[in-house]
């Protein structure tokens, strides 16, 4: 059990925050840092602070909770005499390990001493031009719902560092504030060179992709004088479930007195976040997150009603005609639930399906696609099409055998010098290694998704592990980013 434990703060993110006394005692002494997600770690790397880091704990741990109070019990395992515990920030703001720390030495008389940084407070509020005297509430992301929202003050949340955080912190704001109440985003305050500030409407907020451990979300406080014809949420009122209850929410929104971003949107202005709110659903179903999900279904709904709700109002259908078109459909093609025909596996239901598609859709072609559909997944329906006719193999050896036949073409190609052909027997080559994957039962979107991810993982690990060698990327050999490579493959194991 260590004798003494000092608590630095590493400030906002500027190196030259640091104290002359915090900077000599970490290279003196045994450091050890909450996270080495941080500005200033890469510049102590390269000045010969060695350290130890607890990130790899955020991975494996249930809470957050779990993740301090493990924290806490390896500190104070040590042996070591002295050492030094590092926290973003300020030790004692919004640092719940800290909190922890301090209450478990007391218990066992270990010595501890803090050495005070800036937090990240003081660079928000110089960058967004704010007065903490004139009150402010300050709120952890992570226990958002902990206390009490008060719209009639300004509100600073931290540690908004994931879409997943942000997804937590929208869904308790809008409890309270209006969906398209103005909030600001504000990355690496304090940081030369790093400063991001952005203006958003509130439901946005889990929409930006650069969120990261230094993001801070400011909500400005919510006017208490509001036209008496706008409806305000009101969160204590018994919430409805139904299609037509959310209708009429969407009808209010466009109507006289609703929101103004609602009553300029079309059809056409819509499309993107159709795109978006689908790609989102899809993203929460491949990380196995039934929270997301539930939440990005909800997202996605609510663009099918505001289409509706814009098609109604121009006179040319309804929500209900909507859902009356959607039943009948499902109730036609599907005569083997609803009726007397017999189909009895999911080949014969597929067969069936275009059968009805076919003959409701007259003359169309069996190879008609949506025209968006991204280039695989339009691969895979085109072939799965074709193998519903009888135009497949009877097995994956004809595919494999296929894949190596345009293998070869491919190189003949490529040593032929044309670039038309490499260009056409590349898309022959995807197209047979398509075609395995769909033998194998492999959605091969979704596969080269995961393969994608799992690339930009693993290249973050270089992009880390240059940053504590204090190298640029363009400085690495192959052999060094290689040798990352295979640490990064080892730590996925």
């Amino acid at each position: 059990m260590p004798k003494k434990i000092w608590i630095v703060g590493l400030g906002p993110g500027d190196y030259g925050a640091l104290s002359a006394r915090t900077l000599e005692l970490m290279q003196r002494l045994p450091v050890f840092l909450r996270t080495e997600r941080h500005p200033a770690v890469a510049e102590l790397a390269g000045r010969g602070v060695a350290f130890f880091s607890f990130d790899d704990l955020y991975e494996g741990s249930l809470t957050f909770e779990q993740v301090y109070t493990t924290m806490v019990d390896r500190l104070l395992a040590l042996d070591e005499a002295e050492i030094v515990y590092a926290v973003p920030g300020h030790p004692l703001v919004a640092e719940t390990s800290v909190q922890m720390l301090l209450a478990r030495a007391r218990d066992l008389a270990v010595d501890t001493e803090i050495l005070p940084a800036p937090s990240c407070l003081e660079a928000v509020c110089q960058v967004l031009g704010l007065d903490l005297a004139r009150g402010i509430v300050i709120l952890d992301g992570l226990e958002i719902r902990a206390i009490p929202l008060a719209p009639h003050l300004g509100c600073l949340i931290l540690q908004v560092y994931s879409p997943l955080v942000a997804s937590e912190v929208k869904l308790a704001l809008m409890e309270v504030y209006p969906d398209t109440h103005p909030v600001r985003l504000v990355r690496a305050a304090g940081v030369p060179g790093g400063e991001r500030v952005v203006q958003i409407p509130l439901y946005e907020i889990d929409r930006q992709k650069w969120l990261d451990h230094l993001t801070t979300v400011y909500v400005p406080p919510y006017p208490a004088a509001v036209p008496a014809t706008r409806r305000m949420w009101q969160p204590s009122r018994r919430l409805g479930t139904s299609l037509a209850e959310l209708a009429d929410v969407m009808a209010t929104l466009r109507g006289p007195g609703g929101c103004p971003w609602d009553r300029e949107q079309t059809h056409a202005s819509l499309r993107r976040y159709l795109i978006e709110e689908t790609y989102e659903v899809i993203e929460a179903i491949d990380a196995g997150e039934p929270h997301k999900l539930k939440e990005e279904l909800g997202d996605l709904l609510l663009q099918i009603v505001f289409h509706a709700q814009l098609a109604q109002e121009e006179g040319t259908f309804t929500l209900e005609e909507v859902i009356h078109g959607i039943i009948a459909k499902m109730q036609h093609r599907h005569p083997h639930v609803f009726g007397d025909l017999s189909l009895n596996t999911s080949q014969e239901v597929l067969a069936r399906w275009d059968d009805f598609k076919k003959a409701e859709n007259g003359d169309r072609a069996l190879m008609d696609l949506p025209p968006g559909l991204p280039a695989l997944l339009k691969a895979q329906k085109v072939q799965e099409k074709a193998a519903r006719v009888g135009f497949d193999w009877p097995d994956a050896a004809g595919p494999w055998k296929k894949v190596r036949e345009e293998a070869r073409e491919l190189q003949a190609a490529v040593a032929g010098g044309r670039s038309e052909d490499v260009q056409d027997e590349l898309g022959d080559y995807l197209f047979a290694v398509v075609n395995v994957g769909r033998h194998l039962g492999v959605d091969v979107e979704a596969t080269l998704s995961l393969a994608v991810d799992k690339f930009r993982r693993r290249f973050a690990f270089i992009e880390e592990q240059a940053a504590r060698n204090g190298k640029a990327l363009g400085e690495l050999s192959l052999e060094e980013m290689d040798a990352w490579w295979e640490q990064a493959k080892i730590g996925e194991s």
